[in-house]
Parts: C-alpha cells; structure tokens; sequence
C-alpha cells in the first residue's frame, strides 16, 4: 500500500488514538505526521504485513514516551488541567468503533476520566475498547504479554466506571448553551437558575500562563455571581461565537487584550451540570 494511501486511511483513527492518550490536539498530530515520516524511511517497508497495526505501534509508543517525559510538568501543573479543546466538528467522525461514535467519547468529561489512568493503562485500555486489537496485537504494541494486557484492560475499565448520564441532543444542547449565554447577558438570574444545576462545577485552565480560578468553583450562586464579575470587568471589549467543542456544543470567546476562552459543558437531567473554560494561549494555539 502506497504511503498516500496509508496517510488517506489512517490518519484520522491514528489522530484519534493520539488525542484520547494525550489530550493535546498539537501533540497528536505532530505524532501522527512522525509515525507517517518513520514509516516512509523504513528500509523495508515492504515487507510490513500489517501497515495499520504497525503505524498504532509507533502512535501508542511515541504517546508513551511523551507521556513519560511530561509527567512532572504535568505534577507542577498551575490550576486544574483541562484537555486542548477539538473544535474541528468532524476531526473524528471516522473514528473505527460504532459502539464509541458518540460525542460522549470524546467529550471534555471523558477525556478526564481517561486522565485517571496511567499511560499503559491508557494505551490497553483504548486499543482494546476503542481499536478491538486483541491481547495478543496490544502485548506485541507495547512490549508486555497478553495475560498482563488483559488484567491492565480490566483494571482501567473498573477504574473509570464510564456511565454517562443520558445527555440532551445536540439541538436541545446547543439550545440551552445559548439560553445560558444570553440570560448571563440579560442578567436573568431566574433563567440561570433553571439552566444550571444547584451542585454545577466550574473548571478554568488558565495554566499559569493567564488568570484563572486555580480551584473549581463549586455550586450554582458562585457560578453565577464569577460570571456576572467577568462580565462586568469585561463589559464591551469581548465577543463570542457559538461552535462545537468535543463534539458538542461550545463558545469561545475573543476579549480585545488577547486573551481567548473556550467553553465545552457537561448536562445531567437537562441542565449545565459540569462547565469546563479552557484560557491557556499554549492549549490554544492550533485555533
């Protein structure tokens, strides 16, 4: 199979892979434009059997390696993490898993769950669930054997308890974003009230680089009255556009001094349960 070919089948399953382990749309498209480079100096490419297996080796063990040597940076990490935003609507829509096509796999909230777990169990844990490599395939990917593959899989599956509450559809969801919006810019506070859970968590990832909140902000008053300040600081030097985020509904919002922000939700029971804003210039740059 021609490298075009292979970069025409691939590339977006291999982005997939990448963005899952790292959370970084940057890092995972650098990764996947190296294993493409990687498999085209290889002096016997020909005689690879199994292109497509070969090309998740090196992704899965090019994440690993970045993974490893980023661990501290992430440790002194400034504020809650929060992954770089997908804006891209359809970046993985051919993503190779019917039972995970849903916005839910790539969603802010799953991103973090997947977070929780170390970079091996990361690894198994979305070749096995996402890809259905077998144990066999996954043990040859990473250098383990199939036995320890298939208990890392199973410790990571009970480590998540991934049980996504039922969400709202895109249509309704992106009604309500926009309800939320303009009841902050009409100052409604009995809309707000209704659109926001009593229990909402609010998480800013200014990562040192901007200011942010450096703990979430938790319950509804407080929600509320941070972002009736930010909109009273801001009152005339800011826009915003409405656009997907992680495959669902989001802002991002310009202010004139530079600063950029991202916002991607999480519902349950139809209201705005989780608000995830994303502000660190490094975790923007590819927008």
């Amino acid at each position: 199979m021609s490298l075009e070919t292979l970069y025409k089948a691939y590339k977006t399953p291999l982005f997939s892979l990448a963005y899952r382990m790292l959370g970084s749309v940057m890092d995972a498209e650098d990764i996947v434009q190296e294993a493409f480079l990687s498999y085209d100096q290889l002096p016997n490419a020909n005689a690879i059997q199994n292109e497509r297996a070969y090309l998740y080796k090196i992704v899965t063990n090019r994440c690993l390696d970045l993974l490893r040597s980023s661990a501290k940076k992430r440790e002194m990490y400034v504020g809650p993490w929060l992954p770089e935003p997908l804006i891209e609507q359809g970046a993985l829509e051919t993503d190779p898993s019917d039972a995970y096509l849903q916005r839910e796999s790539i969603s802010t909230a799953y991103l973090l769950l997947l977070q929780q777990l170390n970079a091996v169990e990361r690894a198994v844990f979305l070749l096995r669930e996402i890809f259905h490599y077998s144990y066999d395939e996954i043990a040859e990917m990473i250098g383990k054997n199939s036995a320890n593959c298939r208990q890392i899989f199973h410790r990571a599956r009970n480590s998540i308890h991934f049980e996504p509450d039922p969400t709202p559809s895109i249509s309704v969801a992106e009604e309500k974003v926009k309800e939320f919006v303009n009841s902050l810019m009409q100052g409604n506070t009995n809309k707000l009230l209704e659109l926001i859970s009593e229990n909402v968590v609010f998480y800013s990832d200014g990562g040192g680089n901007v200011r942010a909140a450096q703990i979430p902000i938790i319950g509804i008053d407080q929600v509320i009255k941070l972002h009736q300040s930010l909109l009273k600081m801001y009152e005339g030097n800011f826009s915003y556009t409405f656009l997907p985020v992680n495959g669902s509904p989001g802002i991002r919002i310009n202010i004139r001094d530079g600063i950029r922000h991202v916002y991607s939700f999480a519902f349950k029971n139809n209201q705005i349960q989780t608000i995830y804003s994303v502000a660190n210039p490094d975790k923007l740059r590819h927008l």
